[in-house]
């Protein structure tokens, strides 16, 4: 269960939902944790995004599992924010071992009704960032010839809806930057890999905007109304997947074990995976 002990781990988007999961995950098995968050909201999204002080209770978790922490609001596209936060944790810690790319949103518009302030913040929140984040880690990992990179995609990374052109978009994106990176960094010991959940239970699938485009038949449609839609997207027939499902997949991949997986994508999507072919 100590796994990571002396590992530090960068957590992006942890001020909730997954990224806090990831968090709590790496700290109950010994790691030190960086996290960062906007903690703003945008005007393109329609559902409110995580707050100061939901960084700051992830932070309190993480402490109660008996690790260091060092929390920062910073909005990864931002890549001189993304660079100033890995050096402050290198001052702190000495190094980053571990990072996992996790920041992200979902919006939703028909192409044809898709405005460029839409599609702008899902790229640079779900693709540019994902990039800006390996970016600025890459430097002291190739240094140091240790790391072990996790980057967030989709199931729609590798299928897609109506609707999600800006989502899906950025999330194939990801896997194919996992790729490439993967190939860019091999020589150091440093593996980049990606996972591609389904449907999770966090607050970016719980939100009324999510649930009308779901359900567009509904004036203000509720969970129990979109639960059915949700189940048809996954062969297993679940609506929803936690978290901590997605957290058990991320710890396998930055296991110091695994030095020989890498440039790989594995869907944590109740089987839905298994009906595409990309």
């Amino acid at each position: 269960m100590n796994e990571f002990t002396d590992r530090v781990a960068l957590i992006t988007g942890a001020a909730r939902g997954q990224g806090r999961a990831h968090a709590v995950a790496f700290a109950r098995r010994g790691a030190d944790l960086v996290l960062c968050d906007r903690c703003t909201d945008s005007s393109a999204i329609a559902y409110p995004l995580a707050t100061a002080a939901d960084l700051e209770e992830t932070a309190r978790m993480v402490e109660a599992a008996g690790r260091r922490c060092l929390a920062v609001r910073v909005d990864t596209a931002d890549r001189l924010g993304m660079e100033a936060l890995a050096t402050r944790a290198e001052e702190k810690f000495g190094r980053i071992d571990i990072v996992v790319a996790n920041a992200g949103v979902s919006a939703a518009a028909p192409i044809q009704d898709c405005p460029d302030a839409l599609w702008e913040e899902v790229i640079a929140s779900n693709l540019t960032g994902v990039f800006h984040t390996i970016a600025a880690v890459a430097p002291g990992m190739i240094a140091r010839n240790y790391g072990r990179i996790v980057t967030v995609s989709s199931m729609m990374g590798r299928s897609s809806a109506p609707g999600l052109a800006a989502y899906a978009a950025s999330k194939w994106g990801v896997i194919g930057m996992t790729k490439s990176a993967a190939l860019d960094l091999a020589s150091y010991d440093i593996t980049v890999n990606a996972v591609a959940p389904g449907n999770v239970s966090t607050p970016m699938v719980h939100n009324d905007a999510l649930y009308s485009m779901m359900r567009p038949d509904l004036d203000a449609p509720s969970r129990s109304d979109v639960e059915p839609v949700f189940a048809s997207l996954h062969a297993q027939r679940v609506p929803f997947l936690e978290p901590e499902e997605v957290s058990g997949a991320i710890l396998f991949f930055a296991s110091a074990a695994n030095a020989h997986i890498t440039g790989t994508v594995l869907p944590i999507d109740a089987g839905a995976a298994a009906r595409v072919s990309a």
